[in-house]
């Protein structure tokens, strides 16, 4: 009993120590199983938005729209804190935060291109926001360093110069909010892990 105490001793420590050791922590692994499903919720709420804009105006595969893309300046949000090799939790956490709060913006033009699909438009701004708030609160409970953004300023909507290329950049917003929420889904399930 003694050396299985003397070996699980320095296990033990680890309940207290920084984020990544967080593994043992019942509120951490709730809010990362709670927001894993949350960010597979949005994640299908985009997709279904891609489907219509495919159907709608028949724009489905982004390499055939690849030199158009390089006219639309669409904003794709860092993740490289998220990733396996550079990853760090905490400056994960603040660029999820970061990149949703820019999707949250850029969906504006994608609910003025579909307009009778606002509502789930909508629904995504609302859940951006509601996921960015999570993070910032769990980031809080940690008791890690979190970044305060200015109040968002409702800036114009990007300026596209035709009606084809407000197609392709919804297109283009939908297909990085996508790849971007892969990859912040990717970051929780990792956390989940430690």
């Amino acid at each position: 009993l003694l050396l299985a105490a003397l070996l699980w001793a320095p296990w033990r420590v680890l309940d207290g120590a920084p984020l990544a050791e967080l593994s043992g922590d019942q509120d951490f692994q709730l809010f990362l199983h709670k927001n894993l499903e949350f960010t597979r919720k949005i994640k299908g709420d985009v997709a279904a938005l891609r489907r219509v804009v495919c159907d709608t105006f028949q724009l489905c595969k982004e390499e055939e729209l690849l030199l158009v893309r390089q006219d639309l300046g669409i904003a794709q949000p860092p993740l490289e804190q998220c990733h396996g090799r550079t990853f760090q939790a905490e400056a994960c956490f603040s660029q999820i935060r970061a990149g949703l709060r820019t999707y949250h913006g850029s969906l504006a033009a994608v609910r003025e291109l579909l307009p009778s699909h606002a509502g789930l438009v909508e629904t995504l701004q609302l859940d951006a926001a509601n996921l960015s708030s999570n993070i910032q609160q769990q980031m809080e409970d940690l008791g890690l360093a979190t970044v305060t953004y200015p109040a968002e300023e409702r800036g114009p909507l990007p300026a596209f110069s035709s009606r084809f290329h407000h197609q392709v950049g919804g297109f283009f917003i939908l297909a990085n909010f996508q790849r971007f929420l892969e990859t912040a889904y990717r970051a929780l399930r990792h956390l989940t892990r430690l």
